[in-house]
């Protein structure tokens, strides 16, 4: 038996299998609805629902509360439908353009640009051609089951040869995968994993300035968007901070730097927030986020685009919008939520 679900104000309408939660059907079909974590626990495809009825699966409160669920808001990376619905949610134009995959991929390099950071070289398969936007990740399948999300670094024009996809992945101990990553993985292993995924990617109908904001491996999806931006001349002004907690873990600040002399659009900032006293720092410390604040206490003519961990992700979102202007549509987020981070939560 499959359910109708109804979007507005667009009139998209998409069909929902029995026991299937909405966001996933929107995938399978192309539906483009706003999404990041894809399991409760980001908040990014908050909607409003506007008929019918729907059940929850596990999800974080911080991700919907029961004041908000009771509200008839709804996450739709968790909801099945149990009757056809009406829901409110903006439509993402260029999600789902490209086709979800499932592919083995070959580990053709490991380099460790910092002490719990690896950058991964993964060659994709010839006979299958991965299409994403920059910004974009891929859950890899593990051999249980379970999965794990990064953001490609490398923009979808600058793949190289062989074509293959960049990950920034930092060291979680006892993290399924990252241990694995750290301790067991090698060259020519193979992976398997699915994608694209996620609705965190550049909107092109604007020419508003731009922040890129970073914490830690949060970097990944905005060194492909600063490489998106060169390659189609996208000459917007553009400031990217960096929030590291040492000048180690700018684990790629010279890349950032030249791309600075590249594009004159292109503004660097790095904030730490724990310099060691071996890094005789002399640039901004504090917070990320109140770096930005302080350089722009009048964001409403702005956009930011934020990746990282989630403390930062929910402090600059808060902030930005109530003590600076920024219209909540301007912020669009992706979320670092780890598996630890979930279990916390719970």
């Amino acid at each position: 038996m499959s359910l109708t679900v109804q979007l507005e104000p667009s009139k998209r309408s998409f069909t929902v299998e029995r026991d299937e939660a909405i966001l996933s059907a929107a995938i399978r079909q192309g539906v483009g609805l706003p999404y990041g974590c894809r399991d409760g626990a980001c908040g990014s495809c908050k909607s409003r629902l506007l008929a019918g009825r729907v059940i929850h699966g596990v999800h974080q409160q911080k991700a919907l509360s029961d004041a908000e669920e009771a509200a008839g808001l709804i996450l739709p990376c968790c909801a099945t439908p149990q009757t056809d619905c009406t829901v409110e949610a903006r439509t993402v134009p260029g999600v789902g353009e490209f086709p979800v995959l499932k592919l083995p991929t070959r580990v053709l390099s490991i380099e460790r640009p910092a002490p719990d950071v690896a950058v991964l070289r993964l060659q994709l398969p010839a006979n299958q051609n991965l299409q994403y936007r920059a910004g974009q990740y891929v859950e890899f399948i593990l051999r249980d089951g379970a999965r794990r999300s990064y953001s490609m670094a490398n923009a979808p024009h600058d793949l190289g040869s062989p074509p293959s996809i960049e990950l920034h992945i930092r060291h979680l101990p006892g993290g399924k995968f990252t241990d694995h990553v750290f301790s067991a993985l090698k060259e020519k292993d193979i992976l398997r994993m699915e994608g694209p995924f996620g609705s965190f990617f550049l909107r092109e109908d604007s020419d508003k300035p731009l922040i890129l904001l970073a914490s830690g491996t949060g970097f990944a999806p905005l060194k492909a968007l600063i490489e998106h931006l060169a390659h189609k001349g996208i000459t917007r002004p553009a400031t990217l901070y960096w929030g590291c907690r040492s000048r180690a873990d700018l684990y790629q600040d010279a890349w950032v730097r030249a791309a600075t002399e590249r594009l004159p659009q292109l503004r660097y900032i790095p904030v730490l927030s724990e310099p060691k006293a071996e890094d005789a720092w002399t640039g901004r410390t504090g917070l990320v986020h109140q770096a930005v604040m302080a350089d722009h206490p009048d964001l409403s003519g702005h956009e930011v685009y934020a990746c990282g961990v989630p403390v930062m992700i929910e402090s600059a979102q808060r902030d930005f919008t109530t003590r600076c202007g920024l219209p909540e549509p301007a912020f669009y987020a992706d979320s670092f939520v780890s598996e630890a981070d979930k279990a916390r939560s719970a």
